[in-house]
Order: C-alpha cells, then sequence, then structure tokens
C-alpha cells in the first residue's frame, strides 16, 4: 500500500451506486478510487447529475454502494450495520448540506450542541462546544437566535460549527455556498479556509470555481467518473483575497 493510502482519512475503492434496473438502471458512481489525506482539503466539481453529491453520500455513510469499499481511519464502513454506521456518522463524520437542515424550533446553540448530546457529550460539555464553535464561527452574539431569525450566511455558520460539534476525521460539505449571495459565501469560504489551516480533513462538492480554488486538489467528476485532478499548489493562506474579484 502506497503511503498516501497509509495517510488517508478516507478512502473509495471500485465505487459504485446504481439506482433502477434492466434498461432503466442508472450508475450515478462508477468505478470511483479515491483517497483523502489527513488535514486535505479536497473539492469535487462537475455538471448538475454528474453524481457528486451521490459520492459524497457514499463517503459519509449517508448511502449504500452498490459496489466497492468506503474505508474512514482505516476501517470498512460500507459492510458495517446499521447500528455502527449511524455512530460512525455521529462521531467521526460532520455533514454542512446547501440547505442547511437546521431544526427551526431549537435556537443556534441548541442546534449545534444537539449532535453532541446524541453522541452521549454531557449537556454541560455539549453546550460549552457548542458556545466556543459559535463564537469561532463568529456567531457568538446570535446564539440564543432561531434560525428564521437569521441571514443566509450565518444559517451556514451555525451549519458548519454543528458540523464540527464532535471534532470529526473529515467534513463533508455538500454545496455550502450554494443558497448564498456573493457576501455571505465569502464569509463562508474564509470560514473554511480557516478550518483547513486549522488541520480540518475537507471533502466539498461543489460547482463555485472560488471555494474549489480554496482547495489543495481540485477533482472533475463527469458521469459517475471522476475523470480529471488539479493540484493547486501553495495551500490555501492568501488565496482567498485573490478571490474577491470572481465575486458577481
Amino acid at each position: 500500500m502506497s503511503d498516501a493510502a497509509d495517510m488517508s482519512v478516507l478512502r473509495a475503492r471500485g465505487l459504485r451506486k446504481d439506482y433502477g434496473k434492466g434498461e432503466g438502471l442508472v450508475r450515478a458512481v462508477d468505478g470511483v478510487d479515491l483517497d483523502v489525506r489527513a488535514g486535505e482539503t479536497v473539492a469535487v466539481t462537475g455538471p448538475s447529475g454528474c453524481g457528486k453529491s451521490t459520492l459524497l453520500h457514499l463517503l459519509g455513510g449517508l448511502d449504500r454502494p452498490s459496489g466497492g469499499e468506503v474505508s474512514l481511519n482505516g476501517r470498512r464502513i460500507d459492510d458495517i450495520g446499521e447500528r455502527a454506521l449511524a455512530r460512525m456518522r455521529r462521531t467521526d463524520v460532520g455533514f454542512v448540506f446547501q440547505a442547511f437542515h437546521l431544526m427551526e424550533e431549537l435556537t443556534a446553540v441548541e442546534n449545534v450542541e444537539l449532535s453532541a448530546l446524541l453522541a452521549g457529550r454531557s449537556p454541560r460539555a455539549a453546550r460549552r462546544r457548542a458556545e466556543e464553535l459559535l463564537e469561532q464561527v463568529g456567531l457568538a452574539d446570535r446564539a440564543g437566535f432561531l434560525p428564521s431569525a437569521l441571514s443566509g450566511g450565518q444559517r451556514q455558520r451555525v451549519a458548519v460549527a454543528r458540523a464540527l460539534s464532535n471534532e470529526p476525521s473529515v467534513v463533508l460539505a455538500d454545496e455550502p455556498t450554494g443558497n448564498l449571495d456573493s457576501a455571505a459565501t465569502l464569509d463562508v469560504l474564509n470560514l473554511f479556509e480557516n478550518l483547513h489551516t486549522s488541520g480540518q480533513t475537507l471533502v466539498v462538492v461543489t460547482h463555485d470555481a472560488r471555494i474549489a480554488a480554496t482547495a489543495d486538489r481540485m477533482l472533475s467528476m463527469r458521469d459517475g467518473v471522476l475523470v480529471d485532478e488539479t493540484r493547486l499548489t501553495g495551500g490555501t493562506t492568501g488565496r482567498l483575497g485573490a478571490l474577491v474579484g470572481l465575486e458577481d
């Protein structure tokens, strides 16, 4: 096994996802091989319907593959039981979605602490961690606000804080700026850049060139297949400032 594979937080081999049967068969993900190393940010780009989100769901255990293997921290997750898979999602993977998926009846701090509570942390520890994360994402003064009282960018920052609440091995983000205006997009880009600088492993599905350009590697996907890889040298630090000109 290569050194890159040895260092991998996420590893996929021959990953496949089929929908339907016979003439109606659709292969959304078709034999993907992928290694994501600790501390690396990987962006997956491609047109709508090419399989990007399906790939992310397979990597995070939100969906089961039709074939192939997925490993997290060296452990196969494609063939474990539902209870173990749910536990893994709660403790080892953070998810950020385009539509935020916040609980509308809970405040910002309650949304962030919920996943920690579900993972077994004490209420005091979960609240302390949630407050620390909201401060980290610049929303300490909005901790008691319901999502309906927050802007789109603020809601996405709450969602990122929630994804980090259990100190996951990897954060998987699906079009995290897709519902945001340009100003909010730059806020979230800055936040993701800070996460990368701090050593957080990230896989980001995006059609936004600005967020893709902050990654260490950019993978292009077409028809369920990874067709190209671009290595972006020099790290993310300082890259964001050059992207402001891409705004609108």
